[in-house]
């Protein structure tokens, strides 16, 4: 059994404003889109189930045709990536 305990920063006072919902969104097809293009540069086809050793997946779309299931995923990456940068006391705003 390994030693190492993640500490994550404490996020449990952070409250997401409503107007960053669309930043949460963006983020996540954007994560998304990240993880696609390294895995179709890795050789990653789109297949109907995941075969590490075919090197295929279902999830080789764009982000609006994946599950809902895949897209919340996406969602609680990006949620925790902002409500960290606010609990480090750092403010986002909309580019003017």
């Amino acid at each position: 059994m390994s030693a190492y305990q993640p500490k994550p920063l404490d996020t449990s006072g952070v409250v997401l404003p409503a107007e960053l919902e669309p930043l949460l969104e963006r983020l996540a097809e954007n994560t998304h889109e990240v993880w696609a293009r390294a895995r179709l540069d890795e050789g990653w086809t789109l297949g109907p189930k995941r075969d590490d050793a075919a090197k295929t997946h279902p999830c080789l779309v764009p982000y609006d045709a994946l599950p809902e299931t895949e897209k919340d995923y996406d969602r609680k990456v990006s949620r925790a990536v902002i409500e960290a940068i606010l609990a480090l006391g750092y403010a986002i705003k909309p580019a003017q």
